[in-house]
């Protein structure tokens, strides 16, 4: 069976590092702990005092004052290490940890998946191809030399940053490298760390080059491990649980986050905040409970994405208009039919093909199989035909031979409405008001992964009213928006009360417009 020794590394709070300690050696793992040689003195000694009869958790040889960005938080991991696979002979995995991170699985659950499986867990994407950088430097990071701390010597990082860029002081990268890089939470078998050790005493050349480079810990052992061990024995991800909100700070969870917790399929979560005092505790239990009935619905960062994402709709991070210059054509007429309730629309939609000559296409922006034509390979993907939009229905125009489209598009799509609006050619709109239970509410969230099967209650009714005001906070905006040639038809309004609308949006008769009013069941779920 499994047998992990964890590599801690930790600058504070010493209570929480003893319990952290005795907690998960309690069920036969063991520890290696590296303190950062910048912290407190006294709390050193109090935690050295405190697990010193522990005989399952060791101490890292040499103690070094630790920098964020810097060399030294790969040297300290080293350390610790090295001090772990010489006291642990019988230890099979190495899991890195912080001091911010607590199991949110029990020993038995963990053992029985690294037992499962053998393979190593790190995030190791390719450094130039992947997208894991998202601002700021990035081949600058490794072919200069970066000789001080970027947070505590700013002047003199920039300073020795420029010179060289200045002096073109650039290095070449190993040859026989491909440098990888991902988070620095990784689970390791022994003899892949034990690679890696031998590795760092081999080649000093690479040694002298991470030294320099700047966040190696983002790259030092995602590198190293792909480059010693075949692709095929890792999975390319992390055990532990992390998120960032957009200013890419962590987020830190609290107590009423335990259930959530638990149904993500991760051991161990970061990072838990130091006043959560009632989720430590739980947690701590948790993993020496025996328990390994868990189940996983895994909805976390889909549903922080959206909670916290909500009233950015068309103002942050808003997709590009890369054809703003490309017009549909003034005499054509684009009319859009917006629901939250895509299966109405629909309904709606069909019975204006059937009745009318006008083309109309479902959810296409919004459905991948949404049936288009072929129209040489621009309507194959989702991304494509957003990038694409406005070539996307010029053809679909030319394709069907008219002059006027209906389309549907989901009321979250404020931003390409507003595209549509801007081009020189007529846009009407049509939003459908439907009433919505809590059970459509909650069908909605797991049809687009915010919730799953076996969420937890608990989330379930803290989220209903989030699902419930952002639909309403979608039709606001669209009312706001005060957009020429708006009409709306209501659930809760009879045939003949939605027979004028319809009539103004589709510049049909009256009677006409009343036999699509009065289609049969067109509002039911």
């Amino acid at each position: 069976m499994a047998k992990i020794a964890f590599i801690l590394l930790c600058h504070k709070d010493p209570d929480a590092i003893i319990a952290q300690a005795r907690s998960l050696t309690e069920a036969g793992d063991c520890m290696a702990i590296h303190f950062d040689a910048r912290a407190k003195e006294a709390d050193w000694r109090r935690i050295r005092t405190a697990l010193a009869d522990n005989p399952n958790v060791t101490f890292a040889r040499k103690r070094i004052k630790c920098g964020w960005g810097a060399w030294s938080l790969v040297q300290a991991t080293l350390h610790a290490v090295e001090a772990a696979v010489e006291t642990f002979p019988r230890a099979t995995h190495f899991y890195m940890l912080s001091g911010d991170c607590m199991a949110i699985k029990s020993a038995d659950y963990a053992h029985e998946l690294l037992d499962r499986d053998d393979v190593d867990y790190i995030e190791s994407f390719d450094y130039f191809e992947s997208d894991w950088i998202k601002t700021g430097m990035k081949a600058e990071r490794l072919i200069y030399r970066h000789y001080f701390n970027e947070r505590t010597q700013k002047g003199l990082f920039y300073s020795a940053f420029n010179l060289q860029k200045k002096l073109g002081l650039t290095r070449a990268i190993p040859a026989d490298l491909q440098i990888m890089i991902g988070s620095q939470w990784w689970c390791l078998r022994r003899r892949t760390v034990e690679w890696v050790l031998d590795f760092t005493r081999e080649r000093r050349d690479v040694m002298r080059f991470f030294r320099t480079t700047w966040i190696p810990d983002e790259t030092f052992f995602q590198t190293i491990v792909r480059h010693v061990v075949p692709n095929h024995e890792i999975r390319t991800r992390t055990l532990t649980f992390l998120m960032f909100s957009d200013y890419g700070m962590p987020v830190t969870f609290y107590n009423d986050h335990y259930d959530l917790l638990l149904s993500q399929d991760f051991l161990f979560a970061r990072k838990i905040s130091p006043g959560a005092t009632e989720l430590k505790s739980r947690l701590g239990e948790l993993y020496l409970s025996g328990r390994t009935d868990f189940t996983i619905s895994n909805e976390g960062k889909r549903l922080y994405k959206f909670l916290t994402e909500r009233g950015r709709i068309g103002r942050r991070f808003a997709p590009r208009f890369w054809e703003t210059e490309a017009s549909l054509g003034r005499e054509r007429e684009l009319l859009i039919v917006t629901s939250k309730k895509w299966h109405v629309a629909k309904r709606l939609v069909e019975q204006i093909r059937q009745s009318t000559s006008l083309p109309c296409i479902d959810y296409l922006f919004n459905e991948e199989s949404t049936p288009l034509p072929d129209l040489g390979g621009i309507q194959s993907t989702l991304e494509k035909r957003t990038r694409h939009r406005r070539a996307l229905l010029r053809m679909l125009f030319d394709y069907y031979g008219s002059n006027r489209l209906v389309i549907c598009l989901d009321p979250s799509m404020l931003d390409m409405i507003q595209d549509f609006y801007a081009d020189r050619c007529t846009c009407r709109l049509l939003e459908i008001d439907c009433d919505f239970t809590d059970d459509y509410l909650l069908g909605h969230a797991r049809r687009v992964g915010l919730a799953g099967a076996d969420t937890p209650q608990d989330t379930v009714d803290l989220l209903l009213p989030t699902i419930r005001y952002d639909v309403v906070y979608e039709s606001d905006q669209i009312r706001d928006a005060n957009f020429p040639l708006f009409e709306r038809i209501r659930e809760s309004a009879d045939a003949e009360t939605n027979t004028a609308p319809l009539a103004r949006f589709l510049s049909i008769p009256e009677p006409q417009a009343r036999a699509l009013a009065e289609t049969d069941h067109l509002f039911t779920d």
